[in-house]
């Protein structure tokens, strides 16, 4: 069960994922031992999932953002298809009309025009161009 102290803890390491025990202990007031437990704990109980770098698409030559709605009725070969897709970075199972949300990155829109194509051979889908985004990597708040 989450507690006030480990809701600091999570708000803050979404922040700073690569902070020190020892800051990370400062900033919500604990000690670094007891701090370690805590995100020990958390980690063990799968609150943590992992770490990882945030590399924004558009600083690795990838600025066309897109999601797609997507209906098919073959969904296991679509998935699979899916993960062998290297613009295919989010895939989601959606209710509704479309069974399935993807997120894609391009490097342009003539090769997103490509690689919808060949989705094509799936099923049918909606695309939508991402023209900005005002909140990105919004940190999950947790509630007890």
């Amino acid at each position: 069960m989450l507690d006030e102290m480990d809701k600091q803890i999570l708000l803050v390491l979404q922040e700073k994922a690569r902070i020190s025990m020892t800051e990370l202990g400062k900033a919500v007031a604990l000690s670094q031992p007891a701090v370690s437990e805590r995100v020990k704990r958390l980690e063990e109980e799968g609150v943590i999932d992992h770490y990882r770098a945030v590399v924004p698409a558009e600083k690795v030559n990838k600025p066309i953002s897109a999601y797609v709605l997507f209906h098919t009725k073959s969904c296991e070969r679509f998935v699979d298809y899916c993960e062998k897709t290297e613009e295919v970075i989010e895939l989601h199972r959606i209710s509704g009309q479309y069974n399935f949300l993807l997120k894609m990155v391009a490097d342009s829109l003539q090769s997103l025009e490509s690689r919808m194509n060949k989705l094509g051979e799936y099923g049918d889908s909606t695309t939508l161009i991402v023209l900005s985004s005002p909140i990105k990597g919004a940190k999950v708040i947790p509630c007890f």
